[in-house]
């Protein structure tokens, strides 16, 4: 969305506090500001939230670093393993996967 230097206009309206919580509770689970948020819905821009997506996202970055600790053995040379190339391959197409989903998430 536009910086705030482009945000040169001021609306105020009146919601009840059930409504401004709801909003605001939508706002932060699409990553957004209220005003963001707000925007992109009188704008009909799509949002889009994918439920459980911050476990997935920690589940992978935990995996993630243990196949960069195993990564780091064996180049070291202390421990023989198995080729890893396949699995981190494999690992990257996910997290392409993962971030385009995300970005949708957030951005439309």
């Amino acid at each position: 969305m536009k910086n705030n230097q482009n945000k040169r206009k001021d609306l105020h309206i009146r919601l009840s506090e059930d409504d401004f919580e709801k909003i605001k509770y939508k706002a932060l689970s699409s990553y957004l500001t209220v005003t963001d948020y707000v925007t992109k819905c009188c704008l009909d821009k799509q949002i889009f939230l994918v439920e459980g997506l911050d476990e997935v996202l920690r589940q992978q970055k935990y995996a993630g670093n243990n196949l960069n600790q195993l990564t780091k053995i064996a180049n070291s040379g202390t421990v023989n393993v198995i080729d890893l190339s396949g699995v981190k391959a494999e690992y990257a197409k996910i997290t392409e996967l993962l971030n385009g989903i995300l970005e949708r998430g957030r951005w439309r």
